[in-house]
């Protein structure tokens, strides 16, 4: 049977890890509905021919033209803007891939998901900012949630030897997420304070994108994982505990009750996770690098160190403040790694960014998508004039 789908952030590495998975699968195994990209014209025209997509949109309204030109006398319908991209994502289709960075991803992942089926997530920052909204519109559509970020990717598969029973979590004692540490690890608060953007994008064992590199070398990204870990999985957040794992090839693991430790390894690439989504409840073949374990020879665990990367401790109290504090952390987060993309922001201080922003926001209560972007814009604006109030002291 072919598999419908479509995929929001193809242009993206997780949306081109997607592509090239889907180039690979046998002739007629799945039929692309809709890719959805930012602006990268060029490379969306491309992987929608490449694909034999039915629609290409493109987020940005000022790009319709060149996408519409470049797609021309293809058959395939191209559409423009914030409104397309939402009715992209609302198209029946079997499986989704959601994977638009940030929370701009929110509002399309959402309306993926109210029209049920299955939603590949691997746009953590819709857990983190409206979570409690996206778990009910799951429920309330009858869609399934498959998490793609490689780390709770493994949890998932991890947990599928916790059983049966009237509470399937009952004998699951801790989740533990891994970390890479990325290109800070080893690194002194000093040399930390004079990090380059160029040298912080430089992941040593990743490929990806500029944001998110930012917040694996501040390790930001680990503590929204944590936050997307206890929305996703119900396990209380004391139990889910982040270790530094510098060979990134045990993506998580899960203690049980008996004592047993179930983990999921595998080569650090992201066609690993999105094969498993992309595929289940069955699995498909994937080329990536098999693990060599006698080659890896030893495998590595430290914990995260609190005072050089403060990113986790913020997290886990925004989580434990509950109302909009994840949002705020989020948003504040998003703005503060900009700033210091285009250099008006040292590394330090991004976390620094962060948690000032928290300890003016608060923890207001958010009852729905609206409030969560009111809040969202709110935080970005206070994190803005922080970021100023630091540069001009």
């Amino acid at each position: 049977m072919i598999r419908t789908l479509s995929i929001l952030g193809s242009t993206g590495s997780v949306g081109r890890s997607t592509v090239a998975l889907l180039d690979d699968a046998p002739a007629g195994a799945f039929q692309v509905e809709a890719l959805v990209a930012n602006r990268d014209v060029a490379r969306l025209a491309a992987q929608a021919r490449q694909l034999n997509a039915r629609l290409a949109v493109v987020a940005d309204p000022a790009c319709y033209g060149a996408l519409r030109d470049a797609l021309a006398g293809s058959g395939i319908e191209a559409a423009a803007g914030p409104d397309a991209v939402i009715a992209a994502a609302a198209r029946p289709v079997d499986w989704t891939m959601a994977a638009i960075v940030g929370a701009a991803g929110l509002p399309a992942t959402l309306a993926a998901l109210s029209r049920g089926g299955v939603l590949a997530l691997a746009n953590k920052e819709s857990l983190v900012c409206a979570g409690d909204i996206v778990l009910a519109t799951a429920r309330a559509a009858g869609a399934t949630l498959l998490p793609v970020d490689s780390e709770h990717n493994a949890i998932f598969q991890a947990l599928e030897a916790r059983g049966g029973g009237a509470d399937p979590y009952a004998a699951v004692e801790k989740i533990v997420l891994t970390a890479s540490g990325g290109p800070c690890r080893t690194m002194s608060m000093a040399e930390m304070a004079a990090v380059t953007p160029e040298a912080a994008v430089r992941h040593p064992v990743w490929s990806m994108g500029a944001k998110i590199s930012i917040d694996s070398a501040t390790m930001m990204n680990k503590g929204l994982e944590l936050i997307e870990a206890v929305r996703l999985f119900p396990v209380p957040e004391q139990r889910v505990e982040v270790l530094v794992h510098p060979q990134s090839t045990v993506h998580g693991l899960v203690q049980y009750a008996d004592g047993s430790v179930v983990a999921q390894l595998g080569t650090p690439d992201m066609r690993t996770p999105i094969a498993h989504a992309l595929a289940w409840p069955a699995r498909m073949a994937a080329s990536v690098p098999r693990l060599d374990l006698v080659a890896l020879a030893r495998l590595d665990f430290f914990a995260p160190d609190a005072v050089r990367f403060p990113a986790l401790r913020l997290a886990r109290e925004a989580l434990r403040a509950g109302g909009g504090a994840t949002t705020i952390l989020n948003a504040a987060n998003e703005a503060a790694v900009g700033l210091f993309l285009d250099r008006r922001l040292g590394f330090l201080d991004i976390a620094a960014v962060v948690e000032e922003t928290l300890t003016r926001l608060g923890a207001p209560a958010v009852a729905d998508l609206s409030a969560i972007l009111a809040l969202d814009g709110a935080a970005r604006i206070e994190a803005a004039r922080i970021a100023a109030e630091r540069a001009a002291a």
